[in-house]
Order: structure tokens, then sequence, then C-alpha cells
């Protein structure tokens, strides 16, 4: 297939040029009657609706079909879809094709809140699996086989496994392949959030895609790390355990009717952007990340941390937390993805051989952000996380059970051995540091003490000023 085509954003381009009147939604008429400033009022020009010679994206059989049609061929896959809700939607409906009430899946524990959503949501019960400490990073790893062989034994019914690969933080591991082989032998699919993973495609020096390694179905939000509008993603299927019937028909039920063709196109731009990404680009891009790397390694006290994917760069300074360090950015225009404890997490671009970054000027920027740190400890004792729990766990109930429960308020220092009514969530990365329905540990509490302490934020529900924890009765 001819991956220079990009069916979506020609057929828009053509329409526009065809000065069409508009008697369709939306409603603000191709921008005329939107009051928005002039940049973004441009874009609404292009914000049409299933029109004639638009095609329909939950009934494709033109240029919308045409352009999933060459996603899939880049990525290897069976079927591929573009997706308008972000990965979420993505990881909902491979998680419903998979499972139904009752049923058990096995679920890497650091995963994103939208998958714990979906278990909720179809009434599955999951299985638990911690994955070790990754002492690099500083953060919770990837899976070891030896954890997913002894789940498989101890579940055999497992209708699952759904593994998050890689992690938020760039860690891949080596086991996915034999992860994924296990699984087969079993006859159980492999569901994969790769929602940070979207250019691996491209070849060395990124890591592999799981759909390469025999993945089931694989997900990816492509506005994370290739060039695509904010919750613009992709889902792929290669499987003979998950029905490309079921992934359709969940798809169409949880995504918008009225899909952005903006997005869309977008994604049609991502995929071909990915499609050419050639040598010459890769040694650009791996020449401007580490001339990066040096400027940044030349300014006092900041250490930097590459991960397996080179787009991740993790940056810390000395008697700091990562929270102080992201406001000290901040307050220089310099905007991080995320902060924990320890450290601020940088996303690259996905640089090619027509870029040219102001690295110098970025490097400024940064001396002046942690000058005004100074090298003053500020309160930097924070829980050694390594003490994580790892293993095998299990709900004490599950989240479907609990909406007619009796519930409390009580104070966080008493909470141990009670079961959380609600999830808590720091945000970036959206990770649950407690599930809805898991009993309450002595290490949820330090845990959650330390991040408050740092000036970590929370989604859920939450009386985190008052101490206080929202717990079953």
């Amino acid at each position: 297939m001819n991956q220079t085509n990009r069916p979506l954003v020609q057929a828009l381009e053509y329409f526009k040029e065809h000065t069409p009147v508009s008697f369709h939604v939306p409603g603000h008429k191709h921008g005329l009657l939107s009051s928005l400033p002039e940049g973004m009022r441009q874009a609404l020009s292009y914000d049409y609706t299933e029109l004639t010679g638009l095609d329909d994206l939950h009934e494709a059989e033109g240029v919308i079909q045409e352009a999933e049609s060459l996603l899939s061929a880049l990525y290897g896959s069976n079927r591929s879809f573009f997706l308008v809700n972000g990965s979420t939607v993505g990881n909902l409906a491979m998680i419903y094709a998979a499972c139904g009430k009752g049923d058990t899946i096995i679920v890497q524990r650091n995963a994103h809140k939208s998958v714990f959503h979906a278990i909720e949501l179809t009434g599955a019960t999951p299985v638990f699996l911690s994955p070790p400490w990754d002492s690099h990073t500083r953060t919770p790893g990837v899976l070891k086989p030896e954890q997913v062989e002894e789940a498989l034994a101890a579940h055999p019914q497992a209708k699952a496994v759904l593994l998050t690969y890689p992690t938020y933080y760039g860690v891949t591991g080596k086991g996915v392949k034999k992860i994924i082989d296990l699984c087969h032998a079993c006859s159980i699919p492999v569901l994969v959030d790769e929602a940070h993973g979207a250019h691996f495609i491209v070849g060395e020096p990124f890591p592999r895609s799981a759909i390469r390694f025999g993945a089931d179905v694989v997900v990816h939000s492509a506005h994370k790390t290739l060039p695509a509008m904010t919750m613009g993603s992709f889902l792929h299927i290669r499987s003979n355990l998950i029905s490309e019937e079921k992934i359709a028909y969940y798809l169409q039920m949880l995504q918008s009717s009225s899909p952005s063709y903006l997005l869309m196109a977008s994604l049609d731009d991502a995929r071909a952007y990915a499609a050419f990404f050639k040598e010459s680009d890769k040694r650009k891009f791996t020449e401007l990340r580490s001339s990066f790397i040096q400027e940044l390694k030349a300014i006092d006290h900041l250490e930097i941390v590459e991960t397996d994917d080179p787009l991740k760069l993790l940056i810390r300074y000395d008697g700091h937390s990562g929270f102080a360090l992201q406001a000290a950015f901040e307050s220089e225009g310099i905007y991080a993805e995320l902060a924990d404890p320890y450290q601020v997490l940088l996303i690259l671009p996905l640089w090619n051989r027509e870029s040219n970054p102001p690295l110098k000027e970025w490097k400024k920027k940064m001396i002046a952000a942690v000058t005004n740190l100074g090298k003053v400890d500020d309160n930097h004792n924070f829980l050694d996380m390594a003490a994580w729990p790892d293993g095998i766990s299990m709900l004490a109930f599950p989240p479907s059970n609990l909406a007619d429960m009796e519930t409390e308020w009580i104070p966080m220092d008493n909470a141990v051995g009670y079961v959380a009514a609600a999830s808590l969530i720091p945000y970036p990365p959206g990770i649950p540091l407690l599930i809805k329905g898991e009993r309450i540990t002595e290490h949820h509490i330090r845990a959650l003490s330390a991040l408050i302490e740092a000036g970590a934020r929370f989604q859920g529900v939450s009386r985190l000023e008052e101490k206080e924890l929202f717990v079953l009765k």
C-alpha cells in the first residue's frame, strides 16, 4: 500500500476547496459563527460531519476505511481502528470483548485508571500482579514471566491477561514475548495498553511493539508520541482468540457517534509521519537527543536518567523533589509531562531531519530554574517505594458489588484493615495508589502520606486535606 497517501486529509482538503454551503451540523458553520481567537477559528473550516464523500467512522467504506487499512498495513495487524475517545475507549473495548461479569482477568497492578474502570463496568474479577520495583527509574517496573506463569497456574480460568507496555516512564524490560507465549500456550489472549509506544513502529533505536511479539490487541495513544491531536489513538487486533466483530461493536457503542474529523485527520497524518520516518530522521533524532542530554549534564547537580524508550528522560535535582523541580521549570516556561517524589519526566519530540530545536536556549531556562531552587533540602524525605509489596493480590470486594454497601469517612491513620470505597489516583500518571474494593495496608498509608507531603495531585473521592479516607463501614 502507498503509505504516502493521507486519504482522509486529502478528502477534507478537496471538500473545503469546493466552498460547501453548510445546512448541517456543527452549528459553528465552518467557523463563521465562532468567536474563538482567529488561529483556533481557522481550524473549524475543516470540522465536518458525516457528509457524502467523507465516510462514517462507525460504518467505514470510503476514505476512513482506506486510512484505517493503511494503518493496519503499517502496524502489521489484521485490523486497526481510529479511536476518537483516547486510549481509554480502546482499553474499555478490548476488556469488554474479552470478559463478562464474574470472568477472571489477570492485570498488571500499575495499569492506567481506565483499565480499572473497565473491570468495574464489566463486572470482571481482577487478579493483580505487582511488578518488581525498578530501582533505575524509581518506579514500579514490568512483570516477569515467572509472575505470569504462577498466576496462570493459580487461575487457569482467566479470560485474558492485560499488560502495560511500556510503563509511563518508558520501561519495557525483556520478558514481554515470553509472557505472551505463556498465555497463548493456555489459549488466553493478551491485551496490551501500549499507550506510550505508538512510535515503536519506526524501529531502532526504539523498542519493538508488543504487536510484533504476538499480542492479541494493542492500544496506542497516537497523541502521546506521534503528531496527532489530543484524544487521537489507535487500536490494533491480530488474534485468533479475540473477535474483531466484538471489538468493533463495543467501539461503536462506547465512542461518540459524532467523531471529530479534525482529530481523525490528525490520526491519518500521524500514521503517515511514522510510516516515512526514515533512517536519516532517526539519525537526526539521535543526534539532537544526544546534544540535549549533553547540555543537561553540564548543569550542576542535575541528574539525567535514560530509560528503555529514547523518547523518555528523567531529570532529578539534588536535595529536591520532582514536584519542586517541576514548579521551578514551569516558572521558566518549561512544562514536563509529570513529576513524582523523585524526578520529573520529559517526553521528547520525535524529531525528524527537518527539526532544529533551540537546545541552548532550553538549557539557559533550566539553569535559571534550578538556580532559583538552590541547594537547600526542601523536606526531601520520601518513602522508599522499593518496599512496595509484589506478588499476586485480589480485591476484598469487587467494585461492582460496592454500590449498596454502607460507607463512611475515617481518619487516614485509622484506615489500615478497612476496604477502600473509592480509588485514589495520583495524576498524572493515572495509576491508582489505592483501588476501590482494595483492603488498605500500612504501605498504602505511608505512600499516601509521603505523596501528600510532597505535593502530589490526586483524582478520586478524597478528603486528603482533612487526612480522611472513604471506606466501607
